[in-house]
């Protein structure tokens, strides 16, 4: 009867060169992704921990970014991700410890660049919004100063009114009053000529 041997959770913790990561993320995580599939691990999770400035050079590199790593493995195969790393031209180091005690809560926790992450959008997010009620209050009181209060008197109210550009309504009104007005003065002429007599033909 074969046995079967139970999965433990192991904690890795990647070290990557910082300008490789941020030039091509998905490359590195691509390449840390096929070292764990060839080792057949169970993934749990992978996101970046931190980047850092190197205690000392590795490889001569003086800064790098940690990627921590979930997954649940038998312990046999940590040897060969070990020693995939060591031949990998991508991966500076990886360390490897049993974490088997840690919960899903331990595992989800914010990791210094998730949290500096949140902080800038939040960060962000108040920006936007003093800008946006800035301008809301801008608009407002440039709205209060076009508009005529209560203690404008008629005539500066009109005056006020004249200085802005009609808009197509108030240029349609404008034209049906002028014809109505021209219409009246039409019917008008028309009146009083015939209430006029007429001048005796000569004869």
């Amino acid at each position: 009867m074969k046995t079967v041997t139970k999965k433990k959770l192991y904690e890795a913790m990647f070290l990557v060169d910082s300008a490789d990561a941020g030039s091509d993320w998905d490359g590195v995580i691509g390449s840390i992704t096929k070292v764990l599939k060839r080792a057949k691990v169970d993934i749990v999770s992978i996101k970046k921990w931190d980047d850092r400035r190197l205690a000392y050079e590795i490889k001569s590199f003086a800064r790098g970014t940690y990627i921590l790593c979930y997954f649940r493995s038998d312990g046999q195969s940590n040897h060969q991700i070990e020693t995939a790393v060591q031949l990998s031209e991508r991966i500076i180091r990886v360390l490897i410890l049993c974490v088997d005690w840690m919960t899903d809560e331990d595992i989800e926790k914010d990791t210094p660049a998730i949290k500096e992450e949140k902080e800038k959008q939040q960060r962000t997010a108040a920006r936007e919004a003093a800008e946006q009620a800035k301008a809301g209050e801008s608009q407002a009181g440039a709205s209060a100063e076009a508009e005529p209060t209560e203690e404008t008197s008629p005539a500066e109210a009109i005056a006020a009114a004249d200085e802005l550009p009609p808009t197509e309504g108030a240029l349609e009104a404008q034209a049906t009053e002028l014809a109505q007005q021209g219409e009246s003065a039409a019917e008008e002429t028309d009146e009083s000529a015939e209430a006029q007599p007429k001048a005796p033909a000569d004869d």
